[in-house]
């Protein structure tokens, strides 16, 4: 699972409403947050000390693993484009630091062809040909 919001559909609605809450990750970005009060109303609880505990489990490390790695994925995103707009000016630096960020991302995307080459085929195979 690569998507966060995919990775909660998995888990406790009062788990996914404290992750969403706690990382500010709601879809209206207009709305204000709530307060911890207003939190905890939302979800019935009267601590946080029942998600304070949960935040020690694997499964909270791995929820935070995928925020992690989606948020990076952004990162890399705004640095290629910022890094591209400097190499297009002529910096020399960035036209190295470009070239050789365009050669990482060459291999890593081969890769990704392979295992999704791989995929289809596991998939493929799997098919018991049974129409529903």
């Amino acid at each position: 699972m690569n998507n966060i919001y995919n990775a909660l559909k998995n888990i406790t609605p009062k788990r996914k409403e404290y992750f969403l809450w706690k990382f500010n990750l709601n879809f209206r970005q207009g709305n204000e947050r709530k307060s911890e009060e207003e939190f905890l109303k939302v979800v019935g609880n009267k601590t946080l000390d029942g998600f304070l505990a949960w935040e020690k489990s694997e499964e909270y490390r791995s929820l935070v693993a995928i925020l992690l790695n989606t948020r990076f994925d952004q990162d890399l995103e705004e640095i290629y484009s910022s890094l591209s707009n400097k190499a297009k000016t002529g910096d020399e630096k960035s036209i190295r630091l470009l070239l050789q960020m365009g050669k990482e991302i060459k291999e890593y995307s081969k890769q990704a062809v392979r295992q999704m080459t791989v995929k289809s085929e596991n998939d493929k195979n799997n098919d018991d040909g049974l129409i529903v």
